[in-house]
């Protein structure tokens, strides 16, 4: 990808995810129902974690180590 179309999508980006959404919008995206694919994209995620942390222990332990990273880095991923 050339930088200049780099940069356009980047900036692009950027503006949707930085964008104010109304609450009718929000409440319509909410509402609408869940499509096949996407319903067994979320599946194949939770089978995958449930395979990476198969015990309730290793869940938590996860979410303790997830939000402690969240603390020490607010504002990043």
């Amino acid at each position: 990808m050339s930088p200049l179309r780099s940069a356009s999508l980047a900036a692009r980006l950027r503006e949707e995810s930085e964008r104010t959404v109304s609450p009718e919008d929000a409440h319509a995206y909410l509402a609408a129902p869940i499509d096949d694919r996407e319903r067994e994209h979320v599946l194949t995620l939770v089978r995958w974690f449930r395979r990476r942390y198969p015990t309730p222990a290793d869940r938590l332990a996860y979410a303790r180590r997830a939000y402690a990273r969240w603390l020490r880095y607010p504002g990043h991923e």
